[in-house]
């Protein structure tokens, strides 16, 4: 609408029942929109929810575990884990010592290292095995999918017959001798 006096601009904006709203403040003259404020507010949420939908929370997951546990009950925490780490979180597991265990740490780190062997076709060790007080902690994070090489245009494109081309027709020549 032009460069005018704000008070101009808010009489345009009364009279057509919207607002008028600065939406550049530092640019010289300030840049105003007249627009419908409450609808404006409502679109922007609306952008700014689906955005938070669309986004993954990388989340960090705990599985804990005594050194004498049982095998089932070992199979199912690993089973967890893989569970988690199908989900793209990255699983913290902890071993945890208490009385005449601390004796027997090396259970503990037994366990850890099976526990990693076990993940390796899904999960990496991020954070190695370390003793943390009465803890044995391990963080471990989803594999990232290997790239599959792209195959050129060329390879990809289905064959198609070749077509005879034409010739393109020229405009006659007309020689002059130059002199």
């Amino acid at each position: 609408m032009g460069v005018m006096t704000p008070f101009e601009a808010l009489k345009v904006a009364r009279a057509q029942g919207l607002d008028l709203v600065e939406v550049a403040p530092q640019a010289n003259p300030p840049v105003c929109r007249i627009i419908n404020y409450g609808k404006y507010q409502y679109q922007l949420s609306k952008r700014q929810h689906e955005a938070r939908k669309h986004q993954k929370a990388a989340g960090l997951k705990e599985v804990k575990m005594r050194p004498r546990i049982s095998v089932h009950d070992y199979e199912t925490k690993r089973n967890r884990v893989i569970e988690f780490l199908k989900d793209g979180a990255k699983v913290k597991a902890a071993i945890t010592f208490r009385g005449r265990e601390n004796a027997h740490r090396d259970l503990g780190w037994e366990m850890m290292r099976r526990l990693a062997e076990d993940l390796s076709e899904i999960g990496q060790l991020e954070i190695g095995p370390r003793q943390e007080g009465p803890n044995l902690s391990a963080i471990f994070s989803p594999k990232k999918p290997a790239a599959k090489p792209a195959k050129p245009a060329a390879q990809s494109a289905e064959p198609r017959p070749l077509q005879p081309q034409q010739e393109p027709k020229s405009a006659p020549v007309h020689e002059t001798s130059g002199g």
